[in-house]
């Protein structure tokens, strides 16, 4: 992570939550996956305990940001990027759980120097057994959001799920998507700059979503570039935190849902989503095996 005399134009921001285990890996693949200098902010949203990420960023060279209180992903990233060089003009963002692939950060910034309208840039995100996530996906809709929501669990490929997660396209062609998973991004500086960052009132999940909404709608491109691969090497959550994450998830559904459908003419809808959600999530919340 050599600074050149002009200085890194790229930088990397990951937030970390007592996430040395995989923390480690991810910034040591870093190195090998850009040719050019980087800039690295570690955002540490769980300081002072046992899995305090100084070390390890200390370590790598990388600058180490704690949090006064956990403020979640979006806000912790905002953070990051506001400690970056005004001469950054690339920001990979990305959990701590990634690993690179060499050469993967060069794939990704050539696929947005192929426009000035692109506005980020997602790879082909692999689980650990080396299939692919389906990480760049349509905006949610009435029509491909609900039908997704209501029969993904019961009919695996209907055609709301297939609309969704754009299953339909070959994985391995670059495309234009409605937004890309905040796992692993690369995002235009001053894109994100432009419509403000992540939306700060998620404080976990859709947080992606809305920030490809919000590109998109300020008239920049979100590319899917699958000749950079990552692999996610897996959550480290608890189990016991799954009623809380399905609660915050439709919560997170909502709000964005909520935002898209704001006019005021569209209020039974947001009436309408509202209860739909609360009660899917109560019904998943109820299947869940006690903590």
């Amino acid at each position: 992570m050599a600074n050149s005399s002009r200085g890194p134009s790229v930088g990397i921001v990951t937030v970390a939550y007592r996430s040395n285990r995989v923390l480690d890996p991810f910034l040591r693949s870093s190195s090998a996956a850009s040719a050019a200098p980087l800039s690295v902010v570690v955002v540490d949203n769980a300081p002072g305990n046992e899995d305090d990420a100084s070390r390890v960023a200390a370590d790598h060279g990388a600058r180490y940001l704690p949090m006064p209180e956990n403020p979640g992903y979006g806000g912790a990233v905002n953070a990051g990027v506001k400690t970056l060089p005004e001469g950054i003009e690339w920001v990979l963002i990305s959990n701590p759980d990634v690993v690179l692939a060499p050469g993967s950060i060069d794939v990704l910034r050539a696929a947005g120097a192929g426009g000035a309208t692109i506005g980020a840039v997602g790879p082909a995100v692999l689980n650990p057994d080396g299939s692919v996530y389906p990480s760049a996906r349509a905006i949610p809709s009435l029509r491909n959001g609900i039908g997704h929501a209501l029969f993904v669990n019961l009919w695996a490929r209907n055609p709301w799920t297939l609309a969704y997660r754009r299953e339909s396209d070959p994985s391995d062609q670059p495309r234009d998507a409605g937004w890309l998973s905040g796992s692993c991004l690369l995002v235009r500086r001053s894109a994100f700059d432009a419509v403000g960052g992540f939306d700060e009132g998620y404080f976990m999940y859709f947080e992606d979503v809305d920030l490809g909404f919000r590109l998109g709608r300020a008239g920049y491109r979100n590319v899917y570039e699958p000749s950079a691969t990552v692999t996610h090497v897996g959550a480290h959550s608890t189990g016991s935190e799954s009623a809380r994450m399905v609660a915050a998830h439709h919560a997170s559904a909502r709000r964005f849902l909520s935002k898209k459908y704001a006019s005021w003419w569209l209020w039974p809808v947001r009436v309408v989503l509202a209860i739909g959600l609360a009660v899917r999530s109560r019904a998943i919340q109820r299947r869940l095996p006690s903590e």
